[in-house]
Order: C-alpha cells, then sequence, then structure tokens
C-alpha cells in the first residue's frame, strides 16, 4: 500500500517521472565539466555574469571550456586532491538535490560510477498498458 501511495505522490503530486536511488560516492564527477541552462544552455560569458548577480550558487563556478554545448563549468568549492566539497554543509539546495530529472531532460546523464541512480517510477510496460488502453 506504501508503495502505491509514494507513486501516486511523485506522478501525480510532484510531477516527476523518476526516484532517485543509491548515494554519493564522492567521485566529484558531478562538480566537474557542468553545462548550465537558464532558459537556454549559456553561451556567453556575458550571460554568465548576468545569471550570477541572480544567483549566488554560480559564483562558485569557473569557465573552463566552450564547445558546441555552450560554456563548460567546474565548481570551485571541489578539492581535486580529496573530490570532496569544501563547503559540503553549507553546500547550496541544487548540490542537495543532485542529481534530479531534469538532468536527463536537457540530454545529461550521471558519470560512470556515479553512486546515484534515476529508476523510472513507472515501468515501460506499464506506460504501454496506458498508452494502449488509450487507442483501444
Amino acid at each position: 500500500m506504501f508503495k502505491k501511495l509514494k507513486k501516486i505522490f511523485y506522478l501525480y503530486i510532484l510531477h516527476k517521472k523518476y526516484y532517485r536511488t543509491g548515494s554519493c560516492n564522492a567521485c566529484g564527477r558531478c562538480c566537474q565539466k557542468i553545462y548550465v541552462k537558464h532558459k537556454n544552455v549559456i553561451q556567453t560569458e556575458e550571460e554568465f555574469k548576468k545569471l550570477q548577480l541572480l544567483h549566488p550558487f554560480y559564483t562558485y563556478l569557473k569557465i573552463i571550456d566552450k564547445d558546441e554545448t555552450g560554456l563548460v563549468f567546474e565548481c570551485s568549492k571541489l578539492d581535486k586532491s580529496t573530490n570532496k566539497c569544501t563547503i559540503h554543509k553549507s553546500r547550496p539546495g541544487i548540490c542537495r538535490r543532485y542529481p534530479q530529472e531534469e538532468l536527463f531532460k536537457m540530454g545529461g546523464t550521471l558519470a560512470e560510477h556515479c553512486g546515484y541512480r534515476l529508476e523510472p517510477i513507472e515501468s515501460f510496460d506499464e506506460v504501454f498498458e496506458k498508452v494502449s488502453r488509450k487507442f483501444k
């Protein structure tokens, strides 16, 4: 019964498609090679500077590259020798909620050895059954 209520809560109240499972294994990959999307993926330093004024979290990021997708960032609060966050206890909400399913909606993926997984709330068979009923 609890599983069914949880599923209903996630699907219809939170409007989520995935459960986040697992835990952080402190690999630090989520703090590197980051794209920032604010309406669109940030393309220029000028856009980024405006965004930093609006959201304090972005002051932690530094530009490390630019590719066909946009600017590529890295968090300045990552200690590269330990792969640990230097402000872990006071880290921003966006870091506390990582990973979110919006990552997939933007075409992103989890790092290869990330301890987290995003598991579908509804199985393929459940979704297929719903769609099939609509066409009967």
